[in-house]
């Protein structure tokens, strides 16, 4: 992998990264873009205990371009995009209309090819490391900014989830603060270790999972399966079967075996409704120990904590989307119309030819 940092027109920091060692990337953005203002800010709630970003510059975020205008493909002639380059492989830079900035925190685009009709099931095993690889120097890069606690590589996947650019890609979000869902999995973990003596929930978990009947792919070192207690209709959650705390944790063998097995995974999650079908929206999020302070977490240290990616889709059935009405939304007690059982069971029927 060969790793190229430059800069935006506005100042905001874009970085190539290649398959080859050889290519060079020199072209400069061509763009009269003026210096970038944010108005993000974070605000605590003081009954919930968690926290809100305010952003309103993000009203003026590009919205739904025509394919022609798509701000995520290279730039080509007079037709100039946020990639000054002609091609790529993968690139990251900072979001021009980011919820997290400066002391807030930082927010940050990956773009996963420049193919603009592809998915990033349609990667090659080469490309889906590549993307692994900068999944992975982002979290480190990140992890070392005096704002940032939290790292949170995710890809929103469809317009039903709320995506405005169709191109294939992801973000990354760096928050200030550890994320209210992770707190919870840290609290989780903290009070099963006392009750039990020092054991590791999330291994304690992961050895339930294994042994019961939603098992849907397994490798040597990574499985996939839909969890007991689902929280969407179609969730799988992936988990290394090495315990490490985040991306950087993982060995040579993990990054080697992980295209293959994510790639099959969301291949699957195409098929669940059936030829014909759109392709099926979904979330994918990678869940990373914080790198800040962990002392309200009684006892609890980084390496309690257990890298792995949810992937869900709001679809429930063909032509129908799961909603967060009264229940979720209101109380955070989700209702699930898909079973479990039977999620993982058509998710084993949909494997790859």
């Amino acid at each position: 992998m060969k790793k190229t940092s430059t800069r935006l027109a506005d100042g905001r920091e874009l970085i190539y990264y290649d398959l080859r060692d050889d290519s060079v990337r020199d072209a400069t953005d061509r763009r009269p873009l003026d210096p970038t203002v944010t108005t993000s800010e974070i605000r605590r709630d003081p009954l919930l205990g968690d926290s809100v970003a305010i952003a309103s510059h993000r009203q003026g975020r590009t919205y739904h371009p025509p394919a022609d205008e798509c701000p995520l493909c290279p730039s080509e002639g007079d037709r100039l995009s946020e990639i000054p380059d002609s091609s790529y492989d993968v690139v990251v830079f900072e979001n021009r209309f980011p919820s997290l900035a400066g002391d807030s925190g930082r927010c940050e685009v990956v773009c996963f090819t420049s193919d603009h009709n592809a998915s990033f099931a349609d990667l090659s095993e080469e490309q889906a490391r590549l993307v692994l690889e900068a999944w992975t120097d982002r979290t480190s890069e990140l992890s070392h900014l005096s704002s940032v606690e939290q790292v949170f590589c995710f890809e929103n996947r469809g317009a039903e989830i709320g995506v405005t650019l169709q191109h294939p890609h992801g973000q990354i979000y760096a928050y200030p603060f550890t994320t209210p869902r992770t707190a919870l999995m840290l609290r989780s973990v903290a009070t099963h270790k006392e009750m039990t003596g020092g054991e590791n929930l999330f291994d304690a978990a992961l050895e339930r999972e294994l042994a019961d009947e939603r098992v849907i792919l397994e490798g040597e070192h990574w499985v996939a399966f839909v969890p007991y207690a689902a929280h969407w209709p179609y969730e799988v959650h992936l988990y290394p079967k090495r315990r490490v705390p985040d991306l950087l944790g993982l060995d040579e063998a993990a990054r080697t075996e992980f295209p293959k097995i994510y790639l099959e995974l969301l291949r699957r999650f195409d098929r669940i409704f059936g030829e014909g079908e759109a392709p099926t929206p979904y979330i994918a999020a990678w869940h990373q120990a914080p790198f800040g302070a962990l002392e309200e977490f009684d006892g609890v240290v980084r390496e309690d904590f257990a890298l792995h990616l949810e992937l869900f889709t709001i679809r429930r059935t063909s032509g129908k989307l799961k909603f967060l009405a009264g229940s979720e939304s209101g109380m955070n007690v989700f209702i699930n119309d898909v079973p479990p059982e039977r999620a993982a069971e058509r998710l084993r029927e949909v494997a790859s030819s």
